[in-house]
């Protein structure tokens, strides 16, 4: 592979990694995040697979080449996902807020431990 070829490949790989953080910092911890891995699935297929077709057509890159790179492009998506389940993980559940029955309990004891 030719060094200009392997350096414009580098930025792709720097473009896939900055959607990715991109896309994790859109992330919400409310578990509803699937849309995210799908639209960076789409980008990848949009922008990425596309140009990988013309670099192999131009012979730029072998058969191999191109697909490992695309391989690589896929596997950030599975990636994203891994880190979107260990972010949701991370962030614990705001603790239960008293319901009015709770507060009529505990005022009732308040009284009860008050009073002679």
């Amino acid at each position: 592979m030719e060094e200009n070829v392997r350096q414009e490949l580098d930025a792709l790989e720097q473009m896939v990694f900055n959607w990715k953080q991109s896309y994790l910092g859109d992330a919400t911890p409310d578990g509803n995040n699937d849309c995210l891995m799908e639209e960076f699935q789409e980008e990848i297929t949009t922008y990425m697979s596309p140009y990988l077709r013309r670099l192999f057509q131009c012979e730029h890159l072998t058969a191999e080449e191109a697909e490992e790179f695309h391989n690589f492009c896929h596997s950030q998506v599975e990636d994203l996902r891994n880190l979107i389940r260990e972010k949701e993980q991370e962030v614990e559940a705001p603790p239960a807020k008293p319901g009015i029955w709770q507060k009529v309990v505990q005022q009732t004891v308040f009284a009860w431990r008050k009073s002679p």
